[in-house]
């Protein structure tokens, strides 16, 4: 049986069409370019070490190694152990279907809420970012804009914690109510209201009962708004989970 030919990406040649498209695609979902490059090397070659990949990816070898490692943490590769260390990818429609199934978890959630404005006669105002970083910076953004109330809905408390806890911690500095919705024997921020729920599959975001935040389960994608009737749909949705928690602890407005 032949090898189908790779003229499909042509690693060879970046000007290619099909080299271009691949990495303007993977950048569309959240990754920078030298991490597309990195991936569509990693998977030609089926693994490699930081060096040799960065020659096949033709990105700085000073970069490769921590390109390689955030592809790790984003779900394209993974790390076999010895000396030195191989990546070797995740297989690309697994990868994909992943990001499928996110995308289209929070564009149901995006729909549902754009029908609700349909009904309302209001304008639709809901904004959507691709790629963890850009998700986790935003819900930043909306924890520094708090200044009343902030409820952060996630099944994900440990990455949060890790990467916007000096934030909530200045929230709650700054005299902001902070609840977390999460589930039980979670870690929580110092100072931070608790809401035991399990079964959580998405994170939601809501400061001041005025901006909401939606992301998918692995925060690779998000849509958020400032419009009051989205915002105050999820604030009932909140308050509906913490009422229905053990404690009955409600979530501010």
């Amino acid at each position: 049986m032949s090898t189908p030919e790779l003229g499909v990406i042509s690693l060879g040649n970046e000007l290619t069409p099909e080299y271009r498209r691949a990495v303007e695609v993977l950048e569309r979902v959240g990754l920078t370019s030298y991490e597309a490059k990195a991936y569509i090397a990693v998977v030609s070659r089926g693994y490699g070490d930081a060096a040799t990949l960065a020659s096949v990816a033709g990105i700085p070898r000073t970069s490769a190694y921590k390109v390689l490692e955030s592809l790790c943490r984003k779900g394209y590769a993974y790390a076999s152990g010895g000396k030195p260390t191989l990546f070797k990818p995740h297989p690309p429609l697994e990868v994909a279907r992943k990001l499928q199934a996110d995308v289209q978890e929070v564009f149901e959630k995006l729909d549902a809420l754009n029908q609700l404005v349909g009904h309302q006669g209001e304008p639709q105002l809901v904004y959507l970012l691709y790629g963890k970083d850009k998700v986790l910076s935003k819900m930043g953004e909306l924890i520094d804009r708090a200044s009343r109330t902030l409820v952060v809905t996630t099944p994900q408390a440990s990455e949060v914690r890790e990467g916007l806890g000096k934030k909530v911690a200045n929230a709650v500095k700054r005299g902001v109510e902070v609840t977390f919705i999460t589930s039980p024997a979670q870690k929580i921020p110092e100072g931070v209201r608790h809401v035991a729920r399990s079964n959580l599959l998405a994170t939601d975001l809501l400061a001041d009962g005025a901006h909401a935040l939606l992301a998918s389960p692995g925060l690779d994608a998000c849509g958020y708004t400032d419009n009051p009737i989205l915002a105050e749909h999820l604030r009932q949705f909140l308050e509906i989970l913490a009422e229905r928690a053990n404690d009955g602890v409600r979530p501010p407005g």
